[in-house]
């Protein structure tokens, strides 16, 4: 059952277009990054916590490597969507001069 009170959240995503959603839409990136954690950690037991640490750590950097190279797709569709908004358009326009 939903309450009425949560739907006004839910629509204020449809206030953007879809790629911008599509960015701000964050738990795929998140999942991605466990998921990947969870590959490597779940090979063995570890001696103890810093090695545990030491492979978490190795694996973040790859992940860094991997996603540098890496861009948002249909970016000036996105950029285009924030600067339609006024609120939003403020905040992204500092950044840009």
């Amino acid at each position: 059952m939903y309450r009425n009170e949560n739907v006004s959240h839910v629509e204020q995503l449809f206030d953007y277009g879809s790629a911008l959603r599509k960015v701000m839409y964050t738990t795929n990136a998140v999942e991605s990054i466990h998921s990947s954690f969870r590959k490597v950690t779940k090979k063995g037991a570890f001696p103890n916590e810093n090695a545990l640490l030491k492979v978490l750590y190795l694996r973040s950097k790859e992940l860094e490597n991997k996603w540098e190279s890496g861009h948002i797709q249909q970016w000036a569709m996105v950029m285009n969507q924030v600067l339609i908004h006024d609120h939003l358009n403020e905040r992204v326009l500092k950044y840009l001069k």
